[in-house]
């Protein structure tokens, strides 16, 4: 099986916890991926909303710092650009894609855009489910959309070559973003709302605007985001949000965005281990191909098409 997964949280969870990406308790781990060839995780540095300013920062360079160490030695290669993406197919070996999950990593200082994508990140999550220097978040109830800052940074992430993510993203936000982005960008861990009503889930009407501009959509395996009472959720309700979205044409903009690390799992799935098995159900719903192509193929082709 091929997996470029959107979502993770295991750096995040590795830094707090005074771990590694290697640590078999974690839903992620490295040591836990043999079967997956190539494989290339999208590791967030989570940005709680109560970090802002320098607080943020440190957070983000510990990170950094601890994800530079981890790998230093190994075959996992750190991916900054498409060919790095291309060459991990190419050996079917194992990659990262760093990214943030939340712009107040920035602290309103549009120069830090230029800092971190030169420490190696390549897409961030505009908010997370507060309100930060860029805008609101899904769970501001007065939600103002994007600022002026904000529309500042969106423009200079499509200059420099990072994607823009608007999972966790207030409505207004969502379509602030699509008026004034000229480049596809991303919800890489977000369902269908019509599937199961959580206010983190898409729209159809968001997820036709994303399919429209070449965006991806990463099927999120939060249990509370794939059924409405999350004690029932099994690896059965990820397959109905990939099915509604097929049914909206979506066959070229599914993804994974699992959110492991971050996120409750269904009661059937324990982590990255349980992606053959839901590798193997997709297949069977939906044949071999739609199955390559959400799991790998999708991501692979924007990244490649997207990265500089």
């Amino acid at each position: 099986m091929q997996l470029l997964d959107l979502h993770c949280d295991t750096l995040y969870r590795a830094y707090t916890e005074n771990s590694t990406l290697f640590d078999d308790s974690f839903a992620v781990s490295f040591n836990k991926t043999d079967g997956i060839s190539p494989y290339i995780q999208c590791l967030a540095v989570w940005i709680p909303d109560e970090y802002r300013k320098e607080k943020a920062w440190e957070l983000f360079c510990g990170c950094v710092k601890l994800l530079e160490k981890q790998i230093d030695g190994t075959d996992i290669t750190w991916c900054r650009c498409a060919d790095d993406i291309k060459r991990v197919y190419d050996e079917k070996s194992r990659g990262i894609i760093l990214t943030v999950e939340g712009g107040s990593v920035l602290g309103g200082d549009i120069d830090r855009l230029c800092e971190i994508y030169d420490m190696g990140v390549r897409m961030m999550t505009l908010t997370w489910n507060g309100r930060n220097e860029l805008g609101d978040g899904i769970g501001e109830e007065d939600d103002g959309g994007l600022t002026g800052f904000g529309k500042e940074c969106i423009k200079k992430m499509e200059k420099l070559g990072m994607i823009v993510d608007i999972s966790h993203a207030g409505e207004k936000l969502f379509w602030d973003v699509a008026d004034i982005a000229e480049r596809p960008f991303i919800a890489s861990h977000s369902n269908s709302r019509s599937v199961a009503p959580h206010r983190r889930n898409l729209t159809d009407k968001q997820f036709l605007c994303l399919k429209s501009r070449g965006a991806l959509t990463g099927m999120n395996f939060c249990a509370e985001f794939i059924d409405k009472d999350k004690t029932n959720a099994k690896m059965y309700d990820i397959i109905k949000h990939i099915g509604y979205f097929l049914s909206l044409g979506g066959e070229r903009c599914i993804a994974m965005g699992g959110d492991l690390d971050g996120a409750e799992l269904p009661q059937d799935m324990s982590g990255i281990e349980s992606m053959s098995a839901l590798y193997e159900r997709v297949g069977e719903h939906f044949g071999k191909e739609t199955a390559d192509a959400v799991f790998f193929g999708n991501a692979y082709r924007f990244f490649t098409e997207n990265l500089n």
